[in-house]
């Protein structure tokens, strides 16, 4: 009886073993990770040419990578346990995240694989599938896996075949220009076709010892320019990689293209590809053009009320004043540039601006503004002793270090705003090598410094004011009042992090602490200049709240999307128009875009017409998905504003300062496709 149930039991496991091994997996999940599942098929009716279908299902927010990941990442593998067995994988075309700051590769949701595998006399396919899953976690996953080889195929497999290898890129057509080039850390593309480019994209398949970052497109009429940055892997100088091989997958609209190109010498690129010189003369007018911005008016408003207490009117004094603000600016753009080479360097998102996403930095500055502020109203002086006023003077200072950071401070509230020229300096710096980096913040610190630097030149143009009198201390009150209305626009800025009702609550004591400390400090006199104080309030509150274009309240009527890549060719492919917003609560140059051209009636009617797709994004907290938006179309600065449409296929970069008949037209522009020969 003993015997009996052994052999049983054997033909039983024989049995078991022969159903068990079959030509497609199943569907299959690990218990380490249930975010993902994997299913594997074989085709051995061709003995000689084997394939495999590598099929991934993966739960919402989860994704896998590409056959180069990026920055970041790992790509699919398959550890068989018969290493001479030889596979080609074929890819389909991935999908470009941001993750932290970095730019990765890949797919989500569900994807296939087709491999084709080398001939032999196998009956069975062993192995592992490494995977790779990420979300806000990465999971690597070990799946082993038995597929038999009998000459069969699972049902469908000719049709899931088919319709992967669909989804794979097709060969380069030869109406496709494309050509390579290299100079140190950047790598240059250049395609041309007569049709021109629709919401292009590139994918670099990866060559050893270096990575690509995030290209940087741009559409010259017929011509896609990409600008990509290369490194070591570790953030360091990449080597060489002229007279090498490299696959290029090139998106252009619905349709994908592969093709091997030779990396040749640094490319002859049409206008817009801007030699070092134009972008330090443009970081210089940038900077130049911030001192323009509402940004700097109070510590510009501070400067001219330190020269107005000046015991004496001489020149020297005045020159060491605005010689040490000066260089209070400089230095602050070193620190910026300090600030983004540790943040590249360690993967950071980097851009203008981008401090005012921090709860801390903005508490910081309201602080500061609101020390300025106090003593401005007479609240406090900053009173040094005998021996140290006596140093200061005899080393000829007089206080210098306040003019000095009077210039830092003069450099931080400038960051909230856009120049024009700016963007385009600062995101030429971002992307290239350290030196240059470096090099475009001194020319932007030089440009800012200039007025100053004018000043400390030619000194009688400051002492040009009128002596001092009584009116001097009414001045004082405005311009601590002028500062006082920068902390309470810092202060509204913290909205966003502990709740716009905290805020209006700090507010309201800030503002009855002052009007009290004022009464305090000056008694009768304080009381009038309390009262004036808190009606000058009480109006900006009202003028804030009840502010009117042309009669009317300014509504925005606006059906604006959340601003995606996925929505801008999602409304191309139905041949409507798409308007960009990129905007923050912190931007003021937003701000003013906002009141001055988007609120207007003809403007809130165009961007309301039927074959518009509105899409912001807004940057006011952090954001990787807008980060790599903006980095993918060269701009790390905000307000930024792109049209795209039948007519402009490529999209058009506005002005950071709109102008309401450029927007207008080429909205207009925009909703024309060329005729066939016509360029743009």
């Amino acid at each position: 009886m003993s015997n009996i149930f052994k052999t049983a039991l054997l033909l039983g496991s024989l049995l078991w073993q022969s159903i068990g091994l079959a030509s497609d997996t199943g569907w299959l999940t690990s218990p380490r990770n249930d975010h993902a599942q994997i299913r594997l098929q074989a085709d051995s009716r061709d003995p000689a040419q084997p394939r495999m279908l590598l099929s991934l299902a993966l739960e919402s927010g989860w994704k896998t990578y590409w056959q180069n990941p990026g920055e970041g990442g790992i790509a699919p593998e398959i550890l068989w346990d018969d290493p001479q067995l030889t596979q080609q994988w074929h890819w389909p075309v991935p999908e470009r995240f941001a993750v932290s700051g970095m730019s990765t590769q890949g797919y989500q949701q569900a994807v296939t694989f087709p491999i084709s595998l080398g001939h032999g006399n196998r009956k069975a396919l062993t192995g592992t599938l490494r995977l790779s899953t990420c979300s806000n976690v990465c999971i690597l996953t070990d799946y082993p896996f038995a597929l038999a080889l009998d000459g069969t195929a699972p049902d469908g497999f000719d049709l899931a075949y088919a319709q992967a290898m669909s989804k794979l890129p097709q060969a380069m057509p030869k109406s496709v220009n494309l050509q390579a080039g290299y100079q140190q850390n950047r790598l240059q593309l250049s395609a041309k076709q007569q049709e021109g480019w629709r919401a292009p994209q590139i994918f670099l398949q990866q060559l050893e010892g270096v990575e690509f970052g995030e290209p940087s497109l741009e559409v010259q009429g017929n011509t896609l320019i990409a600008r990509i940055p290369v490194s070591d892997g570790w953030q360091g100088d990449a080597p060489d990689i002229r007279h090498q091989q490299l696959g290029v997958v090139l998106v252009n609209g619905d349709e994908a293209w592969q093709s091997q190109v030779t990396i040749g010498d640094p490319l002859p690129l049409p206008a817009g590809g801007h030699s070092l010189r134009w972008i330090l003369g443009a970081a210089m007018l940038g900077g130049l053009i911030l001192n323009l911005m509402p940004c700097v008016l109070p510590v510009l408003a501070l400067k001219l009320g330190s020269v107005l207490q000046l015991e004496t009117r001489e020149r020297r004094p005045v020159r060491l004043q605005f010689l040490a603000a000066s260089a209070g600016i400089l230095v602050s753009f070193w620190a910026l540039a300090l600030m983004s080479t540790l943040l590249r360097a360690t993967q950071g998102a980097v851009g203008w601006g981008i401090q005012f996403q921090s709860v801390w930095f903005i508490g910081f500055m309201v602080v500061v503004t609101l020390l300025f502020c106090a003593n401005l109203l007479g609240l406090f002086e900053i009173r040094l002793s005998s021996n140290v006023s006596t140093r200061l003077a005899t080393a000829g200072g007089n206080g210098m270090a306040g003019h000095f950071l009077q210039g830092c401070f003069a450099t931080l509230l400038a960051t909230p705003c856009s120049a024009p020229f700016l963007g385009t300096a600062v995101a030429f710096a971002l992307g290239a090598p350290s030196g240059q980096l470096w090099l475009v913040f001194t020319a932007l610190g030089i440009g800012m410094s200039l007025p100053w630097l004018l000043i400390a030149a030619l000194p009688r143009l400051a002492l040009w004011l009128p002596k001092p009198g009584r009116w001097m201390g009414r001045l004082r009150i405005l311009l601590g009042l002028m500062m006082l209305g920068s902390s309470l626009w810092l202060l509204s800025l913290l909205g966003n992090h502990i709740g716009h009702n905290r805020v209006v609550i700090l507010m309201v004591l800030i503002s009855v602490a002052l009007l009290l400390a004022v009464v305090w400090r000056h008694g009768i006199r304080g009381v009038t200049l309390g009262l004036a104080l808190g009606c000058l309030l009480v109006a900006a509150l009202l003028l804030g709240g009840a502010f009117t274009m042309e009669g009317k309240p300014p509504q925005d009527s606006v059906n604006w999307q959340p601003l995606s890549e996925l929505a801008i060719q999602d409304a191309l492919a139905q041949h409507k128009r798409v308007f960009v917003d990129v905007t923050a609560d912190w931007c003021i140059t937003c701000k003013a875009n906002k009141f001055n051209v988007l609120l207007r009636d003809d403007v809130q009617r165009a961007l309301s017409a039927p074959d518009v797709v509105a899409l912001r994004g807004d940057w006011s907290r952090p954001s990787d998905s807008i980060a790599s938006f903006l980095r993918q179309r060269g701009s790390v600065a905000i307000p930024f504003n792109q049209i795209y449409g039948p007519g402009l296929p490529g999209g058009e970069i506005l002005s950071p300062l709109l102008d309401r008949a450029t927007l207008l037209a080429t909205l207009e522009q925009a909703a024309h496709a060329p005729v066939q020969g016509e360029t743009r």
